[in-house]
């Protein structure tokens, strides 16, 4: 039967600019252009202030007074009050007192073009707003502040009519220094070239950029780099493989890689001495290659797919390589059947058997997603076990398959009762979107016959499913009872998603905060 594989990834820009070609009207691209950095949006990270939060200056005590002691606060402390205030509020302190003009133009400032627009309802329809006046304003700020900024979040200007302005933003940033900046083209087109000097933004910890083609990181002079970086989120941009090399090359303490919604294909090589955590999400991925990296902890994979819905079948795939990455912990979504291990120098097929040589025993946290349909697919299951002898905690996330190809039954996972992580290791399993397929079954069964140590195992039904009046949560558990348990204290829970299916919650900055002790429980 001939093997199945998932859709390929048609990404957002590309729909957009096969709308622009067929000579569609802004009537129709505007609202998909929306869309796309609604989606854009999703990944990077809040403004630190917001223009309707409450305040209160009334500190007026019970039966009257009217003494300023704010004002006579330390400057220091005053310059903090006015750095957790948006710009604009920021500025209007000048108005107080003679003593409060000067504070706000030395207070590290938070600026965010959002909050400057003059419209009515603009801030939440950017494609809508008055581009021209956004960029003038943010331009008279930075012109006027002397810096530094503790935050600027620039998502609300049309680079590609704006490059004079976005020549002269940069340059005044590396004079006077910025710690976070989130910068976004709009709205079209999604390419326009990124300035080189965005590597002269030394002081700059956290980036997050978005809707760019990136500079040419061949032709740059040889001190470019990003010396204090600590966090990078690439949403939508046009980067080749070598700029990826370069980037890690130099940013020498760089802990978080994030890239998103990729505009070309990625094959990333992890060379670096300070990562800690990759997220390659919703890309086309050829390939990664965790080459030299002792420090990562986490790779997520979201919805990385492969360029062509018959890639496998001509041999093309994502290749997933581990190599130096003694400290990983965290790893998924792995897909059998369409992303292809190799530990070291050897590519795990489904007669590969474990050794030294083909395991990964750093990893505690593994998520599959799996085509429990797709005979080819699922049967990889095992092989992909056998490479993670120390897991704790299993994740496996149901998909279905429109053309299913095959079904594993009970006796296949018979078979396979030896995988070391299952008998010895594995405390938790987490069962996503679970549909009542009696391959899910098989797969359920198997786990609680082998898994010797398992203390909890989560069924999350696909949402709809416990309140349509089936009993689908009772048919399960007596379909569970007669299972022998290799755990006697084994703790069986059924819950319902609360995510449509097919859907997902996942978030990068979940995913990016190590104080998350395991991302994966957000997704149902």
């Amino acid at each position: 039967m001939e093997q199945q594989h998932p859709p390929p990834l048609i990404t957002m820009e590309a729909m957009l600019e096969q709308m622009v070609s067929l000579g569609m009207g802004a009537e129709m691209v505007n609202p998909a252009m929306d869309l796309m950095y609604d989606f854009l949006g999703t990944f990077l990270p809040s403004p630190p202030v917001s223009a309707t939060a409450s305040l209160s200056a009334d500190s007026s005590p019970p039966g009257g007074g009217s003494e300023d002691h704010l004002s006579a606060l330390p400057d220091q402390i005053l310059r903090n009050v006015v750095s957790r205030l948006p710009a604009k509020d920021a500025a209007r302190t000048a108005i107080l007192s003679s003593r409060w003009r000067p504070l706000w133009r030395s207070a590290p400032l938070v600026l965010v073009d959002a909050q400057l627009l003059q419209s009515a309802g603009a801030e939440d329809s950017p494609l809508r707003a008055d581009f021209g006046s956004v960029t003038a304003a943010v331009s008279r700020v930075l012109e006027v502040h002397r810096g530094p900024f503790r935050f600027v979040h620039l998502t609300r200007s049309s680079m590609g009519a704006h490059r004079a302005e976005l020549a002269l933003w940069l340059d005044l940033l590396a004079v006077k220094g910025v710690e976070e900046f989130v910068f976004v083209n709009r709205p079209w087109p999604l390419d326009v070239p990124l300035p080189a000097t965005i590597f002269s933004l030394a002081s700059v910890k956290r980036l997050y950029l978005g809707a760019w083609r990136f500079p040419n990181t061949s032709a740059l002079p040889r001190g470019s780099a990003f010396p204090h970086l600590l966090d990078l989120g690439l949403g939508c941009v046009a980067m080749e493989d070598r700029d990826y090399d370069f980037i890690l090359a130099k940013s020498p303490i760089l802990e978080t890689l994030v890239v998103y919604a990729s505009q070309k294909h990625v094959n990333l090589r992890i060379i670096s001495r300070s990562l800690r955590c990759v997220q390659l999400c919703m890309c086309i991925v050829h390939g990664v290659s965790l080459v030299d990296a002792p420090s990562l902890e986490r790779l997520f994979l979201w919805d990385a797919r492969v360029p062509t819905p018959r890639a496998i079948d001509k041999k093309i795939c994502t290749r997933v390589k581990f190599g130096h990455a003694p400290n990983l912990c965290f790893v998924g979504y792995l897909v059998p059947g369409v992303h292809v291990l190799e530990v070291g120098n050897t590519i795990i097929k489904v007669e590969t058997r474990a050794s030294p040589s083909t395991i990964v025993p750093s990893v505690k946290v593994l998520a599959l997603l799996v085509h429990f349909e797709v005979r080819n697919e699922a049967k990889m299951i095992p092989s992909f076990l056998k490479c993670f002898p120390n897991i704790q905690t299993l994740h496996i996330k149901s998909a279905k398959s429109d053309q299913p190809a095959g079904k594993l039954n009970q006796k296949f996972w018979q078979e396979h009762s030896g995988i070391e992580c299952v008998q010895s290791h594995i405390r938790e399993m987490v069962f996503h979107e679970y549909r009542g397929e009696h391959s899910e079954l098989s797969f359920l069964k198997f786990i609680l016959e082998n898994a010797q140590v398992l203390r909890d195992m989560v069924i999350v039904f696909v949402r709809g499913s416990l309140s349509s009046g089936d009993n689908a949560a009772a048919k399960l558990m007596k379909d569970l009872s007669s299972v022998k348990k290799a755990s006697e204290n084994c703790r069986l829970v059924i819950m319902e998603s609360s995510i449509s299916m097919g859907g997902t919650s996942w978030s990068c900055q979940v995913a990016s905060n190590f104080d998350v002790a395991d991302p994966f429980y957000y997704c149902y």
